[in-house]
Formats: C-alpha cells, structure tokens, sequence
C-alpha cells in the first residue's frame, strides 16, 4: 500500500482520520519527531481545539521549522481544522502565538449574537471558479466544527494564488478551504464527511487534486477569477442517531430503549429490553444518512481494567465504517481502576478519542460541577472534567447530556427558578413550570434549574447541549419545545433536542418551532416505525435543508 505520514501531537481523534486514509487504501505512518518529517513524501497534519494549544505544542517540540521546510521543498502537505488554520499568520483564539504564515491574514471569532457558536454542522464548500477543486462538489456538504474562521473578502486570498472554497454561517461567509501548488486545507473534517469527505482525501493521496489545480490555476481578481461573496446559508439541520448501550443480564452489550428512562421490558421478567448490536445499528444509521452517531453508555463497568472498556472496542469497530462524528458518553469522570490506579477525566476522554469518538458527553457530574460553581460565587477553579477536557481538546469535544423534568408551581415566583408559563398545565391546572436537573438516570432531582445548569457548563467550556426530558422520553409525542425555547434563549453554544421524537412531523415541529441547532431520534428508529432517510426526504420535502446520504466511494 503506498504510505501518507500523519504528524502525530495528540491533536484528538485521529483514529478517523486514519480509517478514512486506510478504506481509500493508503498506509499510515506516523512522525513522531521533527527529524521524521524529512522522511514524508506525503504529509498530513490534522488538529482539533485550540489554535494556541496545537501552535505551542508543535513550536515546542520543534516541528515548525520542519513543517516549514517540507512545504518549502513542493511536497504534498494537507492541513485540516486547526491544521488549516495554523497555516494563518495568527488567530484572535491567541494572539500571542503566531502560525506558520504562509497564507497571510488573522482569524476571528464567529459573531455569537445572532447565532450559536461553536459552527457545528454540514455546511458548503463552494468554489465556483473551480466547482471540483479535490474532489470538491457544489451538491455536497461537509462536516464543520470551530469558533474561529479566516473572513472571506473577493479577491485577497486568489490575487496570492490561492484556489478559495467558501462557506457561509449566519451571515459570516469564511474560508472553508484553501489550496496551491503542493498544499491543500480544509477547515472541515473530510474524514468526517462522509463520501464527500473521502474524495477530498483520495483527491490529495493520489494526487488527482494538484495535477488538475496546475492545469487550471485560480484567476486573480483582475481576472474576475474571484468567487462572488456566496451569502446563501449552507448548514443543514443536523439529525442524529442515539444509542443506548448497555450490558444485558447475559453480560452482552446491546442497544436499548427506555420509557421515561425504564429499560426493562413490561413483562414479568422485566429483562433489558434488546433492539440490537451497536455496531451493526450505527453503521445502518450512517448508511441511512445519520448526521452524527450518539453512544450514550448507560452501564457501570466498575470491575473491568479501564484499558479494555468494551465501549471502547465499539468506537473502534464503529469507526472503522461509519465516517460521521461520534459522541460517547457515560464514565467520563475520575476513576479509580481495578489495579488502585487512579485516571482523571481528562485521561478516560483521551482513551474514547484514540478510540475513535470525536466528542465525550458528560452527564450527572456535570450537575455536581454547576453546583460547586455557584456555592463557589461562579469561580472557575480549572479541576471540572469539562474544563480539563475542553482545554486540551477544545470546546467542540465537549457535550453536557442534561436530563431534566418538569416541576409545576402555581404561579411564577412560587419558586426561585426559571419558570416559564406552559400550554400544558399541570395536574392541579398549575400554569408555570421549572425543569429539574436529575443526575444518577434520573433517579435524583437536584435543586439546580436547567438555566442554571446549562449557563454554568457553558461558563465551564462546554461547546454543546444535549438537552433530554424525562417527561418526554419514551412517549413518541413530539419535543418538549418550551424546554428547548428556555435553554436556547439562555445560552449561546448549540443545542440538540432529544426525547419524544416519533415521526417525522416531530423533527419539521421542532426545526421550525425553536431554534434548536439539531434533533435526535432513538426509539424510532431502534423499532424499525421509520428510518433517517425517511425523516430526512420528508424536512426536505417540507423545505428544510438536509445533507443526503451520497453512497460509498
């Protein structure tokens, strides 16, 4: 197989990264030292999280100078996410670290007043003076994840020579990728892509992509070469498939389903209920154009090596097929192995990431954390779980899964939460609610409000909400959309609604009833009652944009 050598930094998920290079049939070989690097023919360096974090960890272990000296000598080298950034002069995420510079010009932060930020989604990349630049294609949508982008202006980046792909976010049209001579960059993840990514890959491996760049070079400006400032929003309303994992009474792991958090049948066995193996059910869902893959752990596996999780061996097996992000969650806390060894958070996340999984999700002990938050006067002290991870890997990697429930009171301040007055009052005809945050399954509700709870991880580093309710879970009624209205109206990272999807009327319901940044099914589409594809085809025949499914390479 001929080889592609990967920059190995600790730069999150490249497990993906590798599977996607490895199914378009390269080799992986990994330079773990800047005198390595004279020895890649072929050169990727992948990233996630935070433009300082990856600069100062590559400028100390020395490979600037070898990074530079390798793009210098015109051989193929690709940059992806922090990857293409780097290549920046500097980035308002740090203005103290400086990059590679060898395209001139500073990012900046998405404006997070009209919309949610992180950018996470499917959304364009569209170069309209090279419609198939690497593989590229108008009708396709790529996988985004970052707060901070490169501004497009007409002209600046291709009067330099530089082929532009752009894309637009509220309002913000950035770069989205970049590409000249023996460099390509992409700000989105190809390896998480789908089949629209693996092209992009494949164009760069075999070198399809430059030789078709040199014989039909970006125009300049003066040329009328430069891309009109495409204003059209791209990003697609996300649909993700959630499953819950857990051992059977056969010690088996299989995907369950509960009904207000029950997982166990009605039967007088009242045996886990079993709709199947996880690996299997996420590879069906990506194949029916799951935009994303939810693992949400939901057993304790307190008497087994923390090295031979058997979550773990599901992320790996999974991302070996399915090439859209993975969310894990459940474990990931400190924890005191079988042997006495102790690991932190921060480790059991790294574990999950070189497993394949693109984000932790964290759940009861984010709770505790907003708890200690405000007891504390709203100090960050740096020793959260969110905080140590978000850190290392960026706000991105970050989910908060949030189980709340209903608490009816008669009027609005009967309480000191946040209420909100509800079209569906309660069993003594109440007229105001609060949600309660629960930990532990939702087997203990805490004084702490969903705000309250959402603003405090949000604080913390958190890039994301996974928003439950208890009183929806299992009841295939729709979202609860007054939830999910209070939670976007408090908070400024994205939200995905969860529990009460039923059909795919519930999905359009709360696209356009709230602002919710995606929506997941579980239940649904466990049963076989309908499939991703079918919820998709019917938002798009309602008007909504959707990515589709595009078939293997």
């Amino acid at each position: 197989m001929p080889k592609v050598h990967l920059l190995d930094y600790v730069a999150g998920n490249v497990r993906s990264l590798v599977n996607a290079i490895e199914k378009i049939g390269y080799e992986v070989e990994w330079v773990r030292s800047p005198e390595e690097v004279v020895n890649a023919e072929k050169l990727i360096l992948p990233g996630v999280g935070h433009f300082g974090h990856c600069l100062s960890q590559l400028s100390a272990a020395g490979y600037l100078p070898a990074l530079r000296a390798h793009i210098d000598a015109g051989k193929p080298f690709m940059g992806i996410c922090v990857g293409l950034q780097a290549l920046f002069s500097g980035s308002a995420e740090d203005s103290k670290c400086s990059g590679l510079d060898v395209v001139p010009g500073t990012l900046d932060r998405f404006n997070d007043s009209t919309k949610s930020v992180p950018h996470i989604g499917w959304n364009n990349a569209s170069c309209p003076t090279n419609p198939t630049l690497y593989g590229l294609q108008p009708s396709s949508k790529y996988y985004y994840v970052h707060s901070y982008k490169y501004p497009y202006t007409k002209g600046k980046l291709e009067n330099l020579g530089w082929a532009v792909a752009t894309a637009t976010y509220g309002g913000e049209t950035f770069v989205g990728a970049v590409a000249k001579g023996n460099i390509l960059a992409t700000q989105f993840h190809p390896e998480k892509s789908g089949v629209a990514g693996l092209r992009v890959l494949r164009a760069f491996l075999d070198g399809s992509g430059a030789k078709a760049l040199a014989s039909n070079p970006p125009q300049t400006a003066s040329d009328g070469g430069a891309a009109e400032l495409v204003a059209s929003e791209g990003l697609t309303r996300r649909v993700i498939a959630c499953l819950d994992v857990r051992a059977n009474d056969h010690g088996d792991l299989v995907v369950t389903k509960g009904d207000q958090y029950d997982v166990r049948e009605k039967s007088d066995e009242r045996s886990v209920r079993n709709l199947g193996k996880p690996v299997e059910m996420a590879r069906r869902y990506y194949e029916q154009g799951a935009d994303e893959v939810t693992f949400l752990n939901i057993t304790s596996f307190r008497d087994c090596p923390i090295a031979d999780l058997p979550m773990l061996e599901v992320l790996r097996r999974t991302s070996e097929t399915v090439f859209v992000p993975l969310t894990v969650g459940g474990g990931i806390r400190n924890t005191l192995d079988v042997d006495g060894t102790e690991h932190s958070a921060l480790e059991i996340a790294t574990l999950y990431f070189k497993s394949g999984a693109d984000k932790v999700s964290i759940g009861s002990d984010a709770v505790v954390a907003a708890e200690e938050y405000y007891a504390s006067g709203k100090t960050l002290f740096g020793n959260t779980a969110i905080e140590q991870i978000s850190k290392a890997y960026g706000n991105q990697a970050v989910v908060v899964s949030v189980d709340p429930k209903r608490v009816y009171v008669p009027k609005q301040d009967a309480t000191r939460h946040a209420t909100v007055k509800t079209k569906f009052p309660g069993p003594k005809g109440e007229e105001y609610c609060w949600y309660a945050c629960t930990i532990k399954g939702g087997r203990e509700t805490r004084d702490l409000d969903v705000v309250e709870l959402t603003q405090a991880v949000e604080a913390m580093g958190a890039g994301e909400i996974l928003l439950n309710c208890i009183d929806k879970d299992g009841t295939n009624s729709g979202f609860d959309l007054e939830l999910i209205t209070q939670v976007k109206e408090a908070i400024r990272i994205p939200v995905i609604a969860s529990s009460g999807a039923g059909n795919p009327g519930h999905f359009q319901e709360v696209f356009e009833k709230t602002t919710t940044d995606a929506a997941l099914g579980a239940g649904m589409f466990h049963r076989g009652e309908y499939t991703v594809q079918q919820v998709k085809d019917y938002l798009a025949e309602q008007g909504l944009v959707v990515r589709q499914f595009e078939g293997d390479l």
